[in-house]
């Protein structure tokens, strides 16, 4: 080849250097790409944002009780399809598409638990199942919950990430917020503690029951917190609402919750209050 010729480029096709899929997550706060790894070992929070994601709850209570010290109330309680629900798939395939997707019964597991030793009834939602929609399994499970710490006499803690009641079960999951909320009377008369966490989001049917109900109500940064959506809200009232509507720290700075925790300190906190609390809010 001479000085100044044409250069010649191979023809050949070169292999192209593939990414696995879902090795990388992107930050909805700061844009920034985290290694999947890594946000996973952090509780799935973003390092350097402070962005909590969503996390299962199989790893919530990991992340929240003694080692080795959870037992599961209920786990083979299923929900069926009583009214029949028909669309363009059956509520019974959704429910098994979920259950099999993961790994999960229902969108809800609950179980008794130690923190520090201290005995406690722990009922930890999973929004992975079906948005964490409250239908009768759900109710009933966190029912039989707080039921049994009433027998056991031992506190409530209640993790929350929901989207509101079930449709594909209508009004018997209307009725759960009722059954819950009466449940949580009866704690109250027995003067046992109970604290209720909010994680994003804890909206509609949850939110204006047990979620709502704590006699502490601790949230996660960032979490969305409320009844119906900003568009209902804004349609309904015909206003311009404030901005952060329905956000952790706008709710905290108007008195609907008492304090807003990072995920990686929640054990903590909630050890301390218990430990403050002595077993006993009311007494």
């Amino acid at each position: 080849m001479t000085l100044f010729s044409k250069p010649s480029y191979s023809t050949l096709p070169g292999k192209k250097r593939e990414i696995p899929e879902g090795l990388w997550t992107k930050c909805p706060l700061s844009g920034a790409m985290v290694y999947r790894k890594d946000l996973e070992d952090n509780l799935m929070v973003v390092p350097q944002s402070g962005y909590h994601f969503p996390l299962a709850a199989p790893q919530r209570i990991a992340s929240l009780v003694d080692e080795g010290s959870f037992e599961p109330w209920d786990s083979s309680m299923r929900s069926v399809d009583v009214l029949q629900f028909s669309a363009k798939e059956s509520y019974t395939s959704k429910l098994e598409s979920y259950q099999k997707r993961t790994g999960v019964m229902d969108a809800v597991i609950c179980g008794r638990a130690c923190l520090e030793g201290m005995p406690i009834s722990l009922s930890v939602m999973d929004f992975r199942f079906l948005g964490g929609s409250m239908g009768s399994v759900v109710g009933e499970k966190i029912t039989r919950a707080i039921e049994r710490a009433i027998e056991l006499s031992i506190p409530v803690v209640i993790v929350s990430s929901s989207g509101g009641a079930r449709m594909y079960e209508g009004i018997l999951s209307l009725m759960q917020m009722a059954k819950t909320s009466a449940a949580l009377g009866r704690l109250a008369q027995k003067k046992l503690p109970y604290i209720s966490v909010l994680t994003n989001p804890t909206t509609a049917g949850v939110m204006a029951s047990y979620a709502s109900l704590g006699d502490l109500i601790l949230a996660e940064p960032g979490a969305m917190v409320g009844f119906a959506g900003l568009r209902v809200i804004k349609d309904t009232s015909q206003q311009e609402l404030p901005e952060g509507f329905q956000t952790a720290e706008f709710v905290l700075k108007h008195g609907l919750i008492d304090g807003i925790v990072p995920r990686k300190e929640l054990r903590g906190r909630v050890i301390f209050l218990l430990k403050g609390l002595g077993g006993g809010l009311r007494a």
